[in-house]
């Protein structure tokens, strides 16, 4: 097991009350147990949310790769005009 540290930590008493109460129920053996868990999810948050970042990037980028922006309103009317005659056939 690493080397643990013992650190005081300020929480409000709700906090420090749902703490108590996993405890007492049993779901977890101690108050630092809990801390660990919360911190090992907040870890994880911060994780997903430097990829999602990444991923938006890249995105991004791959979006300013691919050429000038064309206008919404010209892009649909240039696929109406050419969807049109299909539709007119049935």
């Amino acid at each position: 097991m690493p080397r643990v540290e013992k650190i005081s930590v300020a929480i409000t008493s709700e906090m420090a009350a749902m703490m108590r109460e996993v405890v007492e129920t049993g779901e977890y053996a101690s108050a630092s147990e809990v801390m660990r868990e919360a911190l090992r999810d907040w870890r994880l948050r911060r994780r997903q949310r430097e990829q999602a970042v990444d991923e938006l990037r890249r995105l991004w980028d791959e979006g300013v790769d691919s050429g000038p922006a064309t206008d919404g309103n010209e892009a649909f009317a240039r696929l109406s005009a050419r969807l049109a005659p299909k539709f007119s056939e049935k």
